[in-house]
């Protein structure tokens, strides 16, 4: 069954069959299916009464009750709700006074179709982000997780972490697209994943990769086409809108779409709707759209590559992802996790790790993340047939000699000796040998954290080691 859009109805009052008719017509074929209709103001009372809408579409001339008087009670019971009255009479001062109430905009029939839809729109915008934004302040306001099992295969302990792990919740209902940003393995689309099992969304999620695709491959893929299309399209295929139809519909890479798709992407968003490849009839684009980038907002928001009004439109909700070496308190976690999984596909008993191979862990960089971590870890387990993990095969995928390990070791024992002002003045020398040294500390012996506490590129800090240890062999 397909979601219904928006998630509150819109409901429409009028005494008009017809126009009750023609209007929930129209807006269905338009993408907003969600529509409750009703003829008399005492009925209309009693939908307002007991259901949330997303906007009231109110006839000023009822049978039962002047259109105004019900805007009064509409304002006073829901007064977050927008309304857009409508009317067969233009008469400027009714206008006015129902603005004047309260009432979002007025429309005057017969009212052009594309303005109704224009008005209509806007309105349950504003709507939606009027729920999103209460939905925000609770985010902000509370500290527990309603739904944390869905987030069972993002393995962290980090608070930042967290925090995300509750704006995606609060976000998660909301039928407005995510950006989410994040180098590479650091777990794009197991966050996609979980908005979506929050979502509530009844259709499926549809991953797909889109980085580089040329614009043809591009339509297809998302759009679809009918037989016919172009050469040896012998039947029609589905594209993946469809297939995600009443769910998410996940696009990774967005920041490398050329911009002829950009522009068909776009048209998405604001008609909810689409045209397979070969057809003149638009279908509808039932689907949350959840979108990844390796690059940062700053990347796409400057590019002359990526169009700015696409940027905005996907950019409502954002989640920037840290890099595994920005959460590194998290790798013990991740090590064991990934033990667990590894001895069970690899059918192998679990390994024991020992705390030099931990230690090498806290110290690299990690360029390609948590994806990366796993890797080595199914790597090693494939390759041993002991009980311990290798520490020398980890120092040999990282490049370390064992002079360097006892580098690293010294660096970090010594980092215990705190910078103290006493009767001695330090000089700059020793000042900058401790400072590193506490850097170093705190970042758990991770140069790239350490280098980026001092504010110092990691190469200045490379140097930096290099000379003090130096010195330290001639002394």
């Amino acid at each position: 069954m397909r979601n219904k859009f928006p998630t509150k109805p819109v409901f429409i009052i009028d005494d008009e069959e017809q126009f009750l008719y023609s209007i929930s017509l129209s807006l269905r074929a338009n993408g907003i299916s969600n529509v409750i209709t009703c003829m008399t103001g005492m009925k209309a009372k009693e939908y307002i009464s007991t259901m949330a809408f997303s906007v009231i579409v109110l006839d000023v001339n009822l049978p039962d009750i002047h259109g105004p008087q019900l805007l009064d009670e509409i304002m006073e019971l829901c007064p977050e709700t927008p309304v857009v009255m409508v009317t067969a009479v233009d008469k400027a001062e009714i206008a006015v006074d129902c603005i004047k109430k309260g009432a979002m905009d007025y429309l005057v029939k017969p009212f052009d179709n594309d303005k109704m839809l224009a008005v209509l729109r806007n309105a349950i915008s504003n709507r939606e982000l009027h729920g999103e934004n209460e939905a925000l302040k609770g985010y902000l306001l509370g500290n527990e997780l309603k739904r944390p099992d869905a987030f069972k295969k993002i393995v962290t302990k980090d608070n930042r972490m967290r925090s995300l792990f509750l704006y995606a919740e609060a976000i998660s209902s909301t039928p407005f697209p995510v950006l989410i940003t994040g180098e590479t393995g650091v777990g794009k689309e197991l966050f996609a994943q979980a908005i979506h099992d929050l979502s509530g969304r009844k259709g499926p999620f549809v991953p797909v990769n889109v980085g580089g695709i040329d614009e043809n491959a591009f339509s297809d893929t998302l759009f679809g086409h009918v037989k016919g299309a172009f050469t040896g399209a012998d039947s029609p295929r589905p594209g993946l809108i469809e297939r995600a139809a009443g769910g998410t519909l996940f696009l990774d890479e967005i920041g490398e779409i050329r911009k002829e798709s950009q522009i068909k992407l776009l048209r998405v968003l604001q008609n909810r709707d689409y045209l397979p490849l070969g057809s003149d009839v638009a279908k509808l684009a039932d689907i949350r759209l959840i979108v990844a980038t390796n690059k940062s907002v700053d990347q796409l928001k400057t590019s002359s590559e990526f169009r700015s009004d696409l940027f905005h439109r996907l950019r409502t909700h954002h989640i920037a992802l840290p890099p595994l070496r920005e959460r590194m308190g998290d790798i013990e976690l991740l090590v064991e996790h990934f033990l667990d999984e590894a001895s069970k596909i690899l059918s192998k008993k679990k390994m024991l790790i020992p705390s030099e191979v931990l230690y090498l862990f806290r110290n690299y960089s990690f360029p390609g993340n948590v994806r990366e971590l796993r890797a080595i870890i199914f790597d090693v387990v494939s390759m041993q047939e002991t009980g311990q993990f290798s520490v020398q095969l980890i120092k040999e995928r990282f490049g370390i000699g064992d002079d360097t390990l006892v580098h690293l070791e010294s660096i970090s024992e010594s980092s215990s000796k705190k910078l103290h002002f006493g009767s001695h003045l330090p000089t700059i020398q020793e000042a900058v040998h401790a400072l590193i040294n506490e850097a170093l500390n705190r970042s758990n012996g991770n140069q790239n954290a350490a280098a980026k506490l001092l504010g110092i590129s990691p190469q200045a800090l490379s140097r930096r080691l290099k000379y003090q240890s130096k010195k330290k062999s001639i002394e």
